[in-house]
């Protein structure tokens, strides 16, 4: 299966580069992969839990489609830590377009 480069900055601060994400699999996958904390992925993808919000970089937002009805309503209970740029990283699934993605692990919620 082919891959792609993509840069995760974890919620402690650390940029981990990822130079082998899998393409066909979601952010949270990918993630959850390679250790990257802060993304736990606890509803295992149906955008029912938010342990996966990332903020995407500027130059990525446009680039991505836009969250269903349902990641926004799991953004809005997120409400102490979204911002403009948040989403669920188990809706964001990588295709060779976003090879060089670039995101931040948002911090856990108190939600």
């Amino acid at each position: 299966m082919s891959t792609i480069a993509i840069t995760i900055t974890d919620c402690e601060g650390e940029t981990r580069p990822i130079a082998d994400a899998m393409i066909g699999i979601t952010l949270m996958e990918v993630s959850k992969q390679n250790g990257v904390a802060g993304v736990m992925g606890n509803c295992g993808g149906g955008a029912a839990c938010g342990t996966c919000h990332v903020y995407i970089d500027a130059d990525w937002l446009d680039r991505l489609p836009g969250p269903d009805s349902i990641e926004l309503d799991m953004l809005e209970i997120l409400e102490d830590t979204r911002r403009d740029n948040s989403r669920l990283g188990c809706q964001i699934r990588l295709t060779e377009e976003l090879e060089g993605l670039t995101v931040t692990v948002a911090p856990p919620s108190d939600y």
